[in-house]
């Protein structure tokens, strides 16, 4: 296939509302689904993509990862990483948000690649972010099962069993209750997410304000003592020891942050997307920031980076995740509390059945996407009455199976090889999408389309996404750079650099296998489509927008405090 039967619609006529072309009758609109048996329903009402959003990027990272990153490089570089990664996240949450509220495509950001930058981008793109998804899903299964062993021990209940237990769960989830359930599911999931941090938030706080049992007022006492700045132990010395330590989390806190972009692929499911996904994408900055920023500041001045019960918890979490691993917990057994392992280990469960039931539905649209933009077979965009993609969703189901692997111990050394390898395709999402903002910039100055046509613009601008683009890059190429140091105690860890790299040639083998293959070419910027398919997302906006003011009209009781009192929230 050349790059020139990469059709997206029709070329007749112009639109009264758009002014862009009018589709050809009947023809598929490449990455935007009309016909009902592959077109999905936009179930998702505001405030289930805000919380979702949320929920994607509150995880185990939180609660149980920042020890590991505390005992590394201690309170001070563990703030400024989480602020700084922080703000790279948001410019990447901006640049999504400016593409899909212009045009919400089913296929994603995998759409917005291909119709904008290059068709061989949006296939790599797709494959490499489905990849991981196949296997993060199966591995928050296993989580899970290892979450319930601090209470139930392997010897009586084998872990297959919950396993089995929750894939049926998240599959019912995803399958039965079509997307409208699986919306509120979240949304009360994310809820609990939220209210737990605040808890945290708030339990810290007490801590060191000195209102635990033991009465010790912290403040920031181990800011000095032991320090702010940690030295990478076994790499170096003085100040490039601890700048190593500050760089070892940085790459800690990017794939903390990993996740935000999958309001992305809710795009094509969202109600009214033009709105919902640009107030989405600034909540959910604000947000998240609050939440981690604010969280690992507090950590860093209840718990010292030295502890010895810090030490003890971050090999614990290399079991996997449970109360035992996580630095509030060792800051409770500090200050004398007792009840609290319990409440943050039923908590992990909750985040992390919450993370497999939504990887499970990112795996499946991802693959949906990838069949709408004719990047995978045709059977894969086929959905039920009730717009479920019930193909793509059993496919990332049979995949989720690989989660029964680490039931045997032999098979759970070469399953963790694969997350580690797949873990980098998350870094290379955030890179493709800020590629494809920048040549999405060009076209959109090139059409001469005005700042005033668009719902939503990226607050950096071209450079901003530049700047975020340099540093995701750096931070993808040294996100295992400890095994380029070589001391008189480190040797080459051989494993560690092909699970850590393999990811990026993996991508470029996509990317440039496509585009030999189908002899595509980069979409040129007065070449780029911005209209083909507007007017239908146009169309069910204004009709969106109608019966919402009806409802809004006949509302009553309850429902008429909601829309005036908290619906602005979401």
């Amino acid at each position: 296939m050349s790059d020139k039967e990469y059709v997206y619609g029709g070329e007749t006529g112009q639109h009264e509302k758009t002014g862009g072309p009018i589709d050809a009758g009947g023809q598929h609109i490449r990455g935007l689904e009309t016909d009902p048996g592959s077109k999905l329903h936009r179930g998702l009402k505001a405030r289930h993509i805000s919380m979702i959003a949320i929920g994607g990027a509150l995880g185990t990272g939180l609660i149980v990862g920042t020890g590991k990153a505390l005992a590394q490089a201690g309170p001070g570089s563990l703030f400024i990483s989480y602020l700084f990664v922080g703000g790279l996240v948001f410019m990447v949450m901006a640049a999504l948000g400016e593409m899909a509220a212009w045009l919400p495509l089913h296929a994603g950001f995998t759409g917005y690649a291909t119709r904008y930058c290059h068709p061989s981008l949006g296939f790599a793109l797709g494959w490499c972010y489905l990849m991981k998804y196949l296997v993060i899903t199966p591995n928050q299964l296993t989580a899970a099962a290892l979450v319930i062993q601090y209470w139930v021990s392997p010897d009586k209940v084998n872990p297959g069993v919950f396993v089995a237990i929750f894939l049926v769960a998240i599959l019912c989830i995803n399958y039965f209750g079509g997307i409208k359930f699986f919306g509120e599911f979240e949304f009360w999931l994310s809820s609990f997410k939220v209210i737990v941090v605040i808890g945290i938030i708030l339990f810290s706080l007490i801590i060191a304000c000195g209102g635990g049992p033991n009465h010790d007022a912290t403040g920031f006492r181990y800011w000095s003592n032991p320090g702010a700045f940690a030295e990478l132990k076994g790499y170096s010395t003085g100040s490039l020891g601890r700048f190593l330590g500050f760089w070892s989390v940085m790459v800690n806190a990017t794939f903390a942050y990993l996740g935000t972009e999958l309001v992305g692929v809710t795009a094509g499911e969202a109600q009214n997307p033009r709105r919902t996904i640009p107030k989405a994408i600034r909540l959910t900055f604000y947000r998240i920031l609050v939440f981690y920023c604010l969280s690992v500041l507090l950590v860093g001045m209840i718990v010292p980076y030295n502890s010895k019960e810090l030490a003890f918890a971050n090999a614990q979490s290399s079991k996997g995740a449970s109360a035992a691993s996580s630095p509030f917990v060792v800051a409770a057994q500090l200050a004398g509390v007792k009840v609290l392992p319990h409440i943050i280990n039923a908590s992990i469960l909750v985040f992390v059945f919450s993370a497999s039931n939504s990887d499970l539905y990112i795996a499946s649209r991802t693959l949906y996407g990838l069949a709408s933009d004719e990047s995978a077979p045709a059977i894969f965009k086929r959905t039920d009455r009730r717009g479920v993609p019930y193909v793509a969703l059993g496919t990332a189901a049979l995949f989720a199976c690989l989660a029964f692997m680490n039931v045997s111990s032999d098979s759970k050394t070469v399953f963790s090889y694969f997350v580690n390898l797949t873990t980098v395709f998350g870094l290379l999402a955030w890179i493709s999408i800020l590629v494809t903002h920048l040549y999405f910039i060009k076209a959109r100055k090139a059409q001469n389309i005005p700042d005033t046509s668009m719902p939503f613009i990226a607050p950096q601008g071209y450079w901003g996404t530049v700047v975020a683009l340099f540093f995701c890059c750096l931070i993808c190429l040294t996100k295992n750079f400890t095994v380029f140091i070589h001391t008189k105690d480190t040797k080459f860890a051989y494993k560690d650099f092909i699970t850590g790299y393999i990811g990026i040639p993996v991508y470029l083998i996509f990317l440039f296998g496509h585009m030999f293959y189908t002899k595509s070419r980069p979409v040129k910027p007065h070449e780029a489509d911005f209209y083909t398919g507007k007017h239908i997302i146009d169309d069910e906006e204004a009709e969106y927008l109608a019966n919402l003011q009806l409802d809004r009209a006949q509302s009553r009781g309850a429902r008429k405090f909601y829309h005036r009192y908290v619906s602005w929230l979401f």
